[in-house]
């Protein structure tokens, strides 16, 4: 795979494919059960094969793995599980020879309870500098006994835990990720260090968890549903945290994605103006279900939020949060909310799978960039985990009534006849996988015309070399109603049939590209997309 063209390296981001990575789940390198540098690095080639811009991995640092990674304990370090710093700068070097641009997650809102920080603050007590780094806080009532607010927590259960002082601290997530307070300078400094690291390594750009969520109202007040502002999501402090941000990864040429959800247009577009990130991700559009006029509204939504801040739009379908495309389009319910994610929820897998095909080819045609979560390219559905197996915390902190998103990151399969389909050699991996997912493996799919890979590499060459995908405008057509049609710079048009019969194809020069066969009469049939030139 040739290099990114340089003539539009400046601005790659805005129409990219971005290939996300979870590392635990996608290669076992030194077959101990567990995804880790050395399996990716030995399957890069397949990334490059398969056609995506860049490579977004979720936190690979020295972390206790309480919440996936997302409890970091050190920046600075590869935890042990992954491999070592060493082999991180040589996978961004070995990414790079392949065209492959590195984007690394920061997780700012908070750290790991192991942090050096957090032991120096519990060890130093009540009212010390090392405190300060974080919020802790006398508690209510007569003795100090009640949490010091009431805010809900970003996971199921509390989001202040006492220590044995007496004093409360704030954790938005679990117990063992402790809010960090951005109103303290050696916050900021530290951050703006670990940017530096990163950028000094090569990484191209950078993803920031729960990027609305930093600054905290100072007084630490309670919520009250429906009052503005919320005392901890998208204060306007945090803006001027992003600004200093972009300063240094425009010394790198670096780019920012931020985790927003906001439903306020005018302020999520705040997050996306010239001097903070570049772009943010698109959870409405992740979040649709699969019907045409929801679908609609949320992609002219989408592009009405950027466009006054000239920032691009982004689109997934899933990542390691949610439930898989081809899961979730199979069931009744085919849009997406933790709230009511439950066990034992039927689904019919032809059909979600025909409608995450279609899909793939809709979330590629529209403008802005695009985030491929690993295993979608396989058409993996979401997996039934033993309870007894459920690693998720979110699943724990239910009481047990959600399944969690283990389901979304089992391992991957690569080889239909290997142990544990080629993810591993050795240990079982640490999330079991189905017994029937040798269909999905790599190797089965690469010599199949008709699979999802296929289907994905395809439609992934076309998008990099014929004119009109990618950033830019997008006008829709007059079209039958359940139908989204729409047309794109160069004749481009992309047509997705969401009714419940076959439509006829506007009038066209050529067909590109479909998501599946046509009707013998040249039509395209239900939950099919296709792309023409006219």
């Amino acid at each position: 795979m040739a290099a990114p063209d340089p003539s539009r390296s400046a601005d790659w981001w805005r129409d990219a494919v971005i290939y996300q990575v979870y590392p635990r789940s996608f290669a076992d390198g030194d077959g101990d059960g567990t995804g880790d540098l050395a399996g990716v690095r030995a399957r890069l080639p397949h990334l490059a094969e398969l056609g995506v811009d860049a490579v977004w991995f979720t936190p690979w640092y020295a972390s206790p793995m309480v919440d996936g990674g997302y409890d970091v304990a050190d920046y600075r370090a590869i935890d042990p599980a992954f491999g070592t710093l060493d082999e991180a700068e040589k996978l961004i070097a070995e990414a790079a020879d392949l065209g492959l641009r590195v984007i690394v997650d920061i997780v700012p809102n908070h750290v790991s309870d192991q942090h050096a920080w957090f032991r120096a603050a519990l060890a130093a007590g009540p009212g010390s500098p090392e405190r300060a780094r974080f919020h802790f806080r006398p508690g209510r009532g007569a003795d100090g006994e009640l949490p010091p607010n009431d805010w809900p927590s970003q996971f199921s259960g509390d989001t202040w835990t006492r220590v044995p002082d007496g004093e409360w601290y704030l954790h938005l997530f679990t117990p063992e990720q402790p809010d960090l307070n951005w109103s303290h300078p050696d916050v900021r400094r530290e951050h703006e260090d670990v940017l530096r690291f990163w950028f000094e390594r090569g990484v191209a750009g950078v993803r920031i968890d729960s990027a609305a969520l930093l600054t905290k109202d100072p007084g630490l007040r309670d919520f009250v549903e429906g009052v503005d502002p919320h005392p901890y999501i998208d204060q306007d402090e945090i803006h001027d945290v992003y600004r200093s941000w972009r300063a240094i990864a425009d010394e790198y040429d670096g780019v920012f994605v931020g985790e927003v959800w906001l439903p306020d247009a005018e302020r999520f577009a705040r997050y996306l103006r010239p001097d903070e990130l570049h772009t943010a991700f698109n959870f409405n559009f992740l979040a649709c279900p699969w019907e045409p006029g929801r679908l609609r509204a949320t992609i002219d939504d989408t592009l009405a939020e950027h466009a006054p801040v000239n920032a691009p739009a982004t689109w997934v379908l899933c990542n390691h949060d949610v439930t898989r495309t081809a899961t979730r389009y199979g069931r009744t319910d085919t849009a997406f909310d933790f709230a009511t994610k439950r066990f034992g929820t039927p689904t019919d897998l032809e059909l979600g799978t025909r409608r995450a095909r279609a899909a793939a080819l809709l979330t590629l045609a529209l403008p802005g960039s695009v985030y491929l979560y690993q295993g979608e390219e396989l058409g993996l559905p979401e997996a039934d985990i033993p309870r007894d197996r459920i690693q998720d915390p979110m699943h724990f902190r239910s009481g047990g009534t959600d399944p969690g998103r283990d389901g979304c990151r089992v391992p991957l399969p690569w080889e239909a006849e290997s142990p544990s389909y080629g993810f591993g050699t050795g240990t079982e991996p640490w999330l079991p996988q189905p017994a029937d997912w040798a269909r999905y493996a790599v190797d089965r799919q690469s010599s199949d015309a008709d699979s999802m890979l296929t289907l994905y590499r395809t439609a992934l060459g076309l998008r990099r070399t014929v004119p009109g995908f990618g950033d830019g405008p997008l006008t829709w057509l007059p079209s039958p109603d359940g139908v989204l049609s729409f047309t794109r710079a160069h004749g481009l048009t992309c047509v997705v049939n969401l009714s419940d019969g076959p439509v006829a194809l506007p009038a066209h020069d050529e067909l590109l590209l479909a998501s599946g066969p046509l009707d013998l009469a040249g039509t395209l049939p239900p939950d099919t997309a296709a792309w023409l030139r006219t």
